[in-house]
């Protein structure tokens, strides 16, 4: 019997089905909020680097009337 097996089985042995689905959704929704997380620091990371290459580019061609 592996750990997930032995701790439904302690759930529903105590009828604590409730509780089982309470801890089912808590640890959907981190798992949720660490991706979301994750995601967003990517795109900030993108975002920074955009705006630096935009700031040299700029930098480059500052003067530049053609």
């Amino acid at each position: 019997m592996n750990l997930l097996e032995q701790i439904v089985g302690a759930f529903i042995g105590r009828a604590d089905v409730g509780h089982l689905g309470l801890l089912l959704w808590a640890a959907c929704a981190s798992g949720f909020a660490h991706f979301v997380l994750r995601e967003l620091t990517a795109a900030n990371r993108r975002l920074d680097e955009f705006v630096r290459e935009l700031n040299r580019f700029n930098a480059r061609h500052e003067g530049d009337q053609t």
